[in-house]
């Protein structure tokens, strides 16, 4: 009976251990390696496995041409917050700290920051009148999330425009 005891805790802990994510510290650390590596900023998304519109902005960021612009110009990072209690394995530790510095709270998600390869912030998804872009899909939100990108990156145009063709809803 106690090795069964010891061979059920043993296996609580690492199947805790395997749950658990990575710190937020950990992954910008690394992504920071990167970007100044490979000379790119880094574009966090803040996201929940509940959230439609975080879907559909992964979606957006990893069709076709649009996968090959971002990984070209950015290293990007995905942080999982504001889970439901059954859930809150998911999340990274820090990531809702990183969230609320940037002024992320009331914002919603997905939310996004775009750092520079030292970690400096340069672009949050707050457009000019201090509302959270999130996932741009018409127009307006749009041509923000494009100026951001466009003042963070080497894009070119004609890049640009693929990814305003990608993230502006058809009708």
């Amino acid at each position: 009976m106690k090795n069964l005891l010891l061979v059920l805790a043993l296996s609580i802990c690492s199947a805790t251990t395997i749950l658990a994510q990575e710190k937020t510290s950990d992954i910008l650390q690394k992504a920071a390696e990167i970007a100044k590596t490979e000379n790119k900023a880094v574009f966090v998304k803040f996201e929940a496995s509940w959230c439609t519109w975080c879907k559909r902005m992964k979606e957006s960021m990893q069709s076709g041409a649009t996968k090959s612009l971002f990984d070209k110009h950015y290293v990007s990072v995905d942080l999982v917050v504001q889970e439901s209690e059954n859930k809150k394995n998911l999340e990274n530790p820090g990531a809702q700290e990183l969230l609320e510095k940037h002024g992320g709270t009331q914002a919603g998600i997905p939310y996004w920051l775009i750092f520079d390869a030292d970690l400096n912030i340069l672009k949050t998804s707050l457009n000019a009148d201090n509302e959270n872009i999130g996932c741009p899909v018409i127009p307006g939100e749009v041509s923000a999330f494009v100026e951001k990108l466009r003042t963070t990156s080497n894009l070119s145009e004609s890049d640009l425009a693929i990814i305003t063709e990608q993230f502006v809803v058809k009708k």
